[in-house]
């Protein structure tokens, strides 16, 4: 498979990636487990693999939490390369809200995944909040990121379209591989994604345990695709938490993404124009 690198593009953005700061200077929540350091220079070496220069940074919240610290040491070193998805429940402040806005923060992420006993995830922020905050996030030009199920998605539907807000999926909407590309759930997803109803982000690797290929999802990506490219975004979801033997190395990912597109001004739509326009970038 072609390098990304011997044909790059100029501006691509990774649209989900994390970094984990050394310790002691930025501790990790008692629920994280012991998560390796991914600092700034490690995540450099991983977007320069890729052929990106541009980053869409998660606050880590499995790792730290609410603790912000070094997700925002991030975006005040990396200004015009860096933007941020925070996480914040409904009784953040306007002006912590602004603050963020102000060093590179331009959405909040919200996550309806449960553990297997049933609770939320450690360190996450459910759907009720994001209603909650949603007239707030409008007022400031942020908006919503969301890993939930497909069929949750979709069930969801009509609470999420009125808020008003731009949306974005993580993890391909997390559709039911096993399912199929006719699932209904999917289907319906694509439908909102051909009306610019939702964005999507292409990650593949929390999706399938396929590797290096995952053919098993080609389907599902080739679907979005075909729905509507100008709602969709790539994410590598780097340095891969809690991953283990299922780690992808990223520049086989941007690989097989600009294979299975084909086509370089649709990838360039998905990697640098979609997130320009998004996340607000500054021209190249």
């Amino acid at each position: 498979m072609a390098d990304p690198m011997a044909d790059p593009l100029a501006g691509v953005c990774d649209c989900h990636g994390h970094v984990i700061g050394p310790r002691p200077r930025f501790a990790q929540a008692s629920f994280s487990g012991d998560v390796p350091e991914a600092w700034l220079d490690r995540h450099q070496t991983a977007l320069a693999t890729m052929g990106a220069t541009r980053a869409v940074i998660v606050q880590p919240s499995s790792v730290y939490g609410f603790d912000h610290a070094a997700f925002l040491d991030a975006l005040r070193l990396r200004p015009n390369a860096y933007r941020g998805v925070a996480v914040a429940g409904a009784e953040v402040s306007d002006a912590q809200l602004q603050a963020w806005h102000a060093v590179g923060v331009r959405a909040l992420r919200f996550v309806d995944i449960k553990t297997a006993s049933g609770g939320p995830l450690p360190g996450s922020v459910g759907l009720d909040a994001l209603e909650k905050l949603a007239p707030r996030l409008r007022a400031l030009g942020l908006h919503a990121h969301i890993w939930a199920d497909c069929a949750a998605i979709v069930a969801n539907e009509q609470r999420l379209l009125a808020l008003g807000l731009d949306i974005v999926l993580d993890h391909m909407g997390k559709p039911d591989v096993a399912h199929g590309v006719e699932d209904p759930s999917f289907q319906r997803l694509c439908a909102l994604v051909r009306d610019g109803r939702l964005w999507v982000k292409l990650a593949l690797c929390r999706n399938s345990r396929d590797l290096p290929d995952y053919p098993d999802l080609k389907p599902f990506h080739d679907a979005l695709v075909e729905a509507n490219p100008d709602q969709l975004l790539w994410g590598s979801d780097w340095p891969h938490l809690r991953m283990g033997d299922l780690t992808p190395e990223v520049g086989h990912l941007m690989a097989l993404f600009r294979a299975w597109v084909g086509d370089e001004a649709l990838a360039a739509r998905i990697l640098v124009d979609n997130p320009a326009r998004l996340f607000g970038f500054p021209a190249s």
